[in-house]
């Protein structure tokens, strides 16, 4: 079975009225370097706009797109080429010296330096009895082998927090998303975040594509957005831990935005005049190549979770 898919995401905003855009930061094209991208295009509706890319702090690649005059829609439209080969997501060497995990974290790498990872070390200054306590609660497992550690905190928050769509705009903050028992994606995410963070690791949130089969019909590869979290670990860098499965970021996670907060992350981002706008999100996945083969999958969505 060939393992290449095609991706077709459209993102539509509709207003009621003709409105004047600010600026629009797009966080839509796969990271540099991602190993399982072989194409990408971005299209932008109404046609007359400017385009310009840039590279963030963070390495992301940005399209910041400006309307010169009023409109009454806004369309993106990502058209990704991915593929699915299953890999092993443990091909990854650690640092000897980073190999076992001890209570004052471990965390030095050269090669990065210090001063590039400290944003990612940052912890919450408010009470969080919660979460203080889930964190003494892995402290005492210290010293620990690193991957074990890190392996067994993110199925730990897998089975802990059940997994809601959540439409509503935001993220949970750690203390909320423990006392609910439950959150989305981008809530344990941000969970996992501040554990590893007040643990000594450098740690990251994640926003992206999910290639995974449809849960109705698993002959069906199907794609959503998603959000999770990478650990630096020295010697192996950024590694993916996904908090909804338990498991390792592999083939199927397309990371297009990495931040030290989620709201740095977000997939479209930018101001508008005051009016009533409506937002869908369609998501159609492709085999590849036979046009006979091609079986599309939409998935329609209010507010990506």
């Amino acid at each position: 079975m060939n393992a290449h898919a095609m991706l077709v995401h459209h993102t539509r905003y509709r207003y009621d009225r003709p409105v004047h855009l600010g600026p629009q930061t797009i966080r839509l094209h796969p990271l540099p370097g991602t190993r399982n991208v072989l194409s990408h295009a971005l299209d932008i509706a109404p046609a007359a706009h400017t385009r310009t890319w840039s590279n963030d702090a963070c390495g992301n690649r940005l399209a910041r797109v400006v309307f010169g005059e009023r409109v009454t829609h806004f369309d993106v439209t990502v058209r990704l080429t991915t593929d699915q080969t299953p890999t092993d997501p443990f091909t990854f060497t650690i640092a000897p010296h980073a190999r076992l995990w001890s209570a004052n974290g471990m965390n030095a790498d050269p090669a990065l330096g210090a001063y590039l990872l400290a944003p990612h070390k940052a912890t919450e200054t408010t009470p969080t009895p919660l979460l203080d306590a889930l964190t003494r609660e892995w402290r005492a497992t210290l010293p620990c082998p690193t991957l074990d550690l890190l392996t067994g905190l993110t199925r730990a928050i897998a089975a802990r927090i059940t997994y809601c769509i959540r439409l509503e705009a935001g993220v949970w903050s750690p203390e909320e998303t423990l006392r609910n028992a439950a959150g989305s994606c981008r809530d344990s995410a941000w969970l996992l975040i501040a554990v590893l963070r007040r643990l000594g690791f450098a740690a990251r949130f994640v926003s992206g594509y999910l290639f995974q089969p449809e849960r109705d019909a698993p002959e069906r590869l199907g794609c959503e957005l998603h959000a999770w979290t990478q650990v630096y670990i020295p010697g192996a860098g950024w590694i993916g831990l996904d908090t909804t499965s338990g498991l390792l970021a592999a083939q199927g996670h397309v990371p297009l935005a990495v931040a030290v907060t989620p709201q740095d992350a977000a997939p479209v981002s930018g101001l508008l005049d005051q009016c009533v706008a409506t937002f869908e999100a369609v998501m159609e996945t492709m085999p590849l190549p036979a046009m006979s083969e091609i079986h599309a999958s939409p998935r329609r969505l209010t507010r990506p979770s």
